[in-house]
């Protein structure tokens, strides 16, 4: 029976491309399964294997423990004491093995049936393993499949070589047929190392397979002439593609459409019907959205800077093509730019634009102490705070035409005073102000920052603050009205519940 041995390993390393090492591995473990088994007891087995002639022998062991006096074995069928050890092999240690040959059993029907279970196994983890190894280079790459089969709304992809690749329901385009036996181009993404389902997890639906596609149908980016910057997608119905030319003479947009659409159509055919558009980059942030809001066109754009956002205004007539089928238009125009775009009617935009210079010109008539017409120039200037007035170059305000040297003294010099006063304000409220009590920290609503905000305008607990009106908050920049009546109401709380314990 020992040649036998040689004749399975032999013959199951060349079916399922599997090294023989893990075939002599998995025998050796049926063989010890197969005497334990015979034994009747569940002792420790080592099973030899030899990888020439296919002889075997096979060894009793117990693992030294180390033995006190009052030490036990907690497992006497595989431990013995170093005590007991060392009377058979005097340099033994503890946590070696001590070994006794036994009575080998038979490759017979028994074993080969253990041993045919535990092959299978051991093949299939080294498969699992192999298939890894040769994906893991790939991860963030476009992989190529066979469609094997359907699994509870998963899609089971035949890579070859014993490789399966799965697209999760979460990451297949929405509505998409693919029959047994057709094609589909992924993205991969990740590796399942578990002993379960398919080795390498795919989508259909990631930004970057769209790039990828690109690549393939577009020679000038795999040579470096033109560079995809980024992706977005609403998968099976439409995406974005930013990209930029590195080379003067060659047009980005035109170049990955292709002749007649046909490399654009390309990717489009692939992914179901997506309609991608393809933008160029620009350098000036407000330039890169109106191109990403491409095909609406943008009339005016007002940015906010410490917000991140940007307030895009298009002709009433085309709102809803600037906006999309279910805000599509604007939300992948937002991921691909990284801004937030609020998309609105020219009238809408007008009218908002008439309120804030409206603020603006009482702010300045306020707190300058000025008219309405030197305001109105400030605002038309692009002026939108005091501080603005105070620290802008002096050649800057002096260009204006309706200023000259005496009318631009004067308003620097009242905006500086402005500031200084609100310092000086500030500090000495800091001063007086008592620190926030626990109630105020530890109050529904409340964090740190706001509670040392309150207590520097004298509001350092729960029951003062229960006590102040909406409008006694709105000093602080960081409130609105709901916010400071939501924070009044909380603190008011336990007013209510006295009440209605009284009633009670």
């Amino acid at each position: 029976m020992n040649k036998e041995i040689l004749l399975v390993v032999e013959a199951v390393s060349n079916e399922r491309d599997v090294a023989k090492e893990h075939i002599f591995e998995a025998i050796e473990a049926a063989l010890a399964s197969a005497t334990r088994k015979k034994q009747g007891t569940d002792i420790a087995v080592r099973v030899q294997i030899d990888r020439r002639t296919g002889d075997y022998d096979t060894y009793r062991r117990w693992q030294v423990v180390d033995d006190s006096e009052s030490a036990v074995l907690a497992h006497p069928l595989t431990e013995v004491t170093w005590s007991v050890a060392r009377e058979s092999e005097p340099d033994i240690a503890v946590g070696d093995f001590l070994e006794e040959q036994i009575p080998s059993v038979a490759f017979g029907r028994i074993a080969a049936q253990t041993a045919k279970q535990v092959i299978g196994q051991k093949v299939r983890e080294a498969e699992r393993a192999k298939v890894i190894a040769a994906f893991e280079d790939q991860v963030g790459q476009m992989i190529a499949g066979n469609v094997k089969r359907h699994e509870r709304g998963c899609l089971v992809l035949d890579m070859g070589g014993h490789a399966e690749a799965i697209i999760p329901k979460s990451e297949a385009i929405p509505h998409e047929s693919a029959r047994v036996g057709d094609r589909v181009r992924a993205y991969l993404y990740g590796l399942n190392r578990d002993g379960r389902g398919p080795q390498l997890l795919a989508s259909r639906t990631h930004p970057d397979l769209l790039a990828e596609l690109f690549r393939l149908e577009v020679p000038e980016l795999d040579e470096g002439l033109i560079e995809i910057l980024g992706a977005a997608r609403d998968p099976g119905l439409r995406a974005k593609l930013l990209v930029r030319s590195r080379d003067p003479r060659i047009e980005p947009v035109g170049t990955c459409v292709g002749m007649r659409g046909l490399r654009v159509q390309a990717v489009t055919n692939e992914l179901c019907g997506e309609r991608v558009d393809v933008i160029v980059w620009d350098d000036n942030p407000a330039q890169l959205v109106i191109n990403a809001m491409a095909p609406a066109e943008v009339v005016s754009i007002v940015i906010d800077e410490d917000k991140h956002s940007m307030d895009v205004a298009v002709e009433d007539a085309n709102l809803s093509q600037a906006i999309g089928r279910g805000g599509q238009n604007v939300r992948l125009a937002s991921r691909l730019t990284n801004w937030t775009l609020n998309v609105m009617g020219q009238q809408e935009a007008g009218a908002r634009q008439d309120e804030e210079a409206q603020q603006l010109l009482q702010l300045f008539m306020t707190q300058l102490d000025v008219d309405e017409e030197i305001a109105e120039v400030l605002v038309r200037e692009g002026f939108s705070s005091v501080e603005d007035v105070a620290y802008v170059e002096q050649d800057d305000i002096l260009g204006i035409e309706e200023f000259d040297a005496d009318i631009v003294a004067e308003l620097r010099q009242r905006a500086e005073d402005i500031l200084l006063t609100r310092a000086i304000v500030t500090d000495d409220t800091k001063d007086l102000a008592q620190p926030p009590e626990n109630d105020l920290l530890t109050m529904v609503g409340m964090n740190p920052v706001l509670a040392e905000q309150l207590a520097a305008h004298g509001i350092s607990t729960m029951e003062t603050l229960a006590e102040c009106a909406v409008d006694d908050l709105l000093e602080i920049d960081s409130l609105d009205a709901e916010q400071a009546g939501a924070l009044i109401m909380a603190a008011r709380a336990p007013w209510f519940a006295e009440q209605t314990g009284e009633t009670a």
